[in-house]
This record gives structure tokens, sequence and C-alpha cells, in this order.
């Protein structure tokens, strides 16, 4: 955006930018609640213990401290497991939030989440310290059958493809089948591995490969053939053959192996074009289990992934008690930032308001505000002039708001409404008139 925040990587959008963000978020609610997904909403705070419990993360967490504290004391709360720090994204909260209610849930428990997030980031377009995220998973009571991971798929593809936005890709793999392989090919360290491949995109194939002869102790052939799988990416299930021509064989592989071709067989058939198996696709977060996906905008692939997330078997328990999960989660921030700086789409008006009532004179108010909540009652979005300027500058007011109609009522109580883009004016009863479908609501078109 051409504006620059007042406070960096805490974006604050104008009227109009918001009306497309509000778009964003209708959008994506109206999807998942088609799809079954209930709505929640959990605190902003955890412990410092429970956002870290899944061991140290890449992302430096804010934490909160009391302003009468002293330095030291706020210092000291980041040794503390108790100290509160605000949530860096809604999966390990969502984590908590089942286990502390799962008496009261019933599995498999569909959820949808969209709240803000806090991450230090370094500031850049598509990366905030502040920025909203909108999340679907899908949790089980001891097991959860894999069809989930295939429907959280097709879910996103039909969200995402629901929103003004550049044609999309989601690229995904399964953590089995690249642990399986790696192990395959006497690699034990998978988790190791994993973390390497997955900054291929950053570093490129020569400095991975040097992280895994250096760290990982990885042979010449190892690292070639770890590198080489991860060059695989099909738009069909002809990766599972590609994979095989490698010539590396382990149990887990092969399960990993039937797991991505489900997902990527459905996809061929429901999404076409939208999901490719890429096994480049690794995720470092060590919770994921099986499913990978990351997701790119075509032709913005530099803006990075816009929808992330996998299945996790782990994340959440109670005592002997798993509640394996998958779910995926949608930059929202990220993608209305971009959706706004390539003007990929404008909101038709920058307020809500289809008609201001003008005033003929102060006294006039009170039946302005008849009249405004008669129209009000039907669905129509409406203002009352706020002093008796003459007509011409209480249409220009309506003209600076972005409002197009402007409503008028003589001595008599004729009332007459003007168009003042076309500047059309008709006799109207505020019982009855109502403006055309596409003025009625505001709308965001793609550019």
């Amino acid at each position: 955006m051409a504006r620059t925040a007042s406070l960096s990587g805490f974006p604050e959008w104008l009227p109009q930018e918001r009306l497309v963000e509000l778009h964003v978020l209708d959008t994506l609610r109206k999807t998942f609640e088609l799809h079954g997904f209930s709505s929640i909403e959990t605190r902003a705070v955890e412990t410092v213990g429970q956002l870290l419990r899944k061991g140290e993360i890449d992302k430096e967490v804010y934490g909160l401290s009391r302003l009468q504290e002293d330095d030291a004391d706020a210092a000291s709360g980041k040794s503390d497991p108790n100290a509160l720090a605000l949530h860096f994204d809604l999966t390990v909260p969502f984590a908590r939030y089942v286990v502390e209610n799962a008496g009261y849930l019933s599995f498999p428990f569909r959820r949808y989440q969209i709240q803000k997030v806090w991450r230090g980031e370094r500031p850049q377009e598509g990366r905030a310290r502040e920025f909203t995220q909108a999340d679907i998973d899908v949790v089980g009571d001891g097991e959860l059958p894999f069809r989930y991971d295939v429907e959280i798929a097709l879910v996103i593809a039909e969200a995402l493809s629901a929103l003004p936005i550049p044609d999309f890709r989601l690229r995904v793999n399964n953590r089995k089948l690249a642990e399986g392989f790696y192990r395959g090919i006497g690699l034990d360290d998978t988790a190791g591995v994993l973390r390497s491949i997955d900054k291929l995109e950053k570093i490129g194939p020569e400095k991975v490969a040097g992280l895994l002869k250096s760290e990982l102790g990885a042979s010449d052939g190892q690292a070639d053939l770890a590198l080489r799988l991860a060059t695989i990416r099909t738009e069909d299930t002809s990766f599972v053959e590609k994979v095989r021509e490698l010539g590396v064989t382990h149990e887990l592989l092969e399960e990993g192996l039937d797991e991505l071709r489900q997902v990527i067989e459905a996809a061929v058939q429901r999404a076409p074009g939208k999901v490719i198996a890429d096994l480049s696709i690794a995720r470092g977060l060590d919770y994921y289990t099986g499913t990978v996906v990351e997701t790119v905008l075509v032709g913005h692939e530099q803006l990075g992934s816009i929808c992330s997330g996998g299945r996790y078997d782990a994340l959440a328990s109670k005592g002997n008690r798993k509640f394996p999960g998958v779910g995926l989660s949608i930059g929202v921030t990220r993608l209305v930032s971009r959706i706004l700086s390539q003007e990929l789409a404008t909101a038709t008006r920058s307020v809500p308001t289809a008609v201001l009532v003008a005033l003929n004179h102060d006294d006039s108010w009170s039946a302005a505000q008849d009249i405004a909540a008669r129209l009000r009652g039907r669905g129509i979005a409406t203002e009352v002039a706020a002093k008796a300027e003459k007509f011409g500058k209480q249409i220009k007011f309506a003209d600076r708001r972005g409002i197009p109609f402007v409503w008028f009522t003589d001595e008599d109580g004729k009332h007459q409404v003007k168009d003042i883009r076309s500047g059309v004016q008709v006799d109207a009863d505020p019982e009855t008139w109502t403006p055309a479908e596409e003025d009625l609501h505001v709308r965001v078109v793609t550019a």
C-alpha cells in the first residue's frame, strides 16, 4: 500500500479497504459453514508453557507484563512457564481448547476460527506483527479417518476459489512419505532432514545438500536422493511411480504414498488444477504427522504461502486420550494486503450507506429520522443529514461519502429520491422504494 503505517507491522485499513477485508471474511465464513464447520473463538492470551509445549518455535512470541512491573520482573517472565503471551497461531490454542472442553464437544469436531494473532516478524508485505488468520480443523477422539485430510483440502480449494484473488495452487505432500523415504536411504534423523528440506526454496539445493552433509552426516548419495525426491511435482497421481523409480523402499513410505494419492485423486476429480503433489513441501513444525500443505498464488509466489497446515496426530492429548486432527490456516491479512496493493478488487462504494435523507430545515430532522427508520426497516442502509444546508451542499456531502442516493421530502409530504451519479430524480414511497440490487449493499468486484 502507498500509505505508511505509524507503527510498522500493525496494519490498519481505510474504510473502503476494510470493506474488502470484510468481504473476504464473510466469504470464508459462509463457505466453512456450508460444510458444517462451527465457529469458536479462543482467548488471545496463553501461558508461555502452553505455547511452547511442543518445543521451541522459530517465531518471536510477544509476552505480556503489567506496566507497573520493573524491568527485571518483566524480563524474568521469559523463563517462567506461567508467564502470559499473545498466541502466535490458532492451532496451539485450539488444541488446548479441545482438551479442556472435550466433555462438551461432539467428535469428530469441525471448527472454524477467525481471529487475530501476533508474531515478532520483520514487517514487509505479506508479513505483519498483528494479522488475521482463518482456520478450519477437524479433530477426532482417539482416531480420525484419513478421509478428512481429503475433505479439508477440497473445502479450502472451494473457499479460495470464491475470493477475488489470482489463481492458486495447494501444494500437498505427506510427512510419512518423506520420513519413510529418508529412513529407507539410511537417514534416521528425519526431523532434521525435514527442517533442511523446508529451506530449499530460500537457500537452494546446493546449500541444503551442504546442511544435510555437515549437520546430519549424509553421504553425497543420500543427499542427492533426498533432493531428487524434493524435485517431484505432479498434477495427478503419477508422482507415485516417480518416487518408486528412485528405488527406495520402506513401509512408512508406502503408507504416505497411498495417503497422498487419495488426496490428489479426489482433487483431480473435484478441484481440477487447484491441488498438486509437491514433494518439496516439508513444514518445519514437528507436530505434523501426515498430510502437509502450502498454498501459493500463481504469479505471486514471492508473497509466500497464503494457506498452510496439515495432519497432526499428537498435538492434543489428555492422559492416554489422544485427539488427532487435520486443519489448514489461511493468512487473511496477507491475502488482503496483496488484493489491495495489486488493486485486484475494490468495493463499489466506500461506505455501507445507500441513502442520505436531506433536511429542508433543522426542524425537519425528526421527520427525516422517521423516513430513515422506515427505509432501514426494509434493509436499506440510511443516514440523515446533520444540518439543513443548501441541497447542493447536502448532495456534495453524499458524493464525498460515496452515498449514491439522496432522499427529499417537500413541505406537502411528497417524497423524491435522486441518484446523484446519473442526476435522475423520481417520486418515491419510503414504504416501497428500493434501490437496484447492485446498489442495495456494498459489493466487492474484481478489477
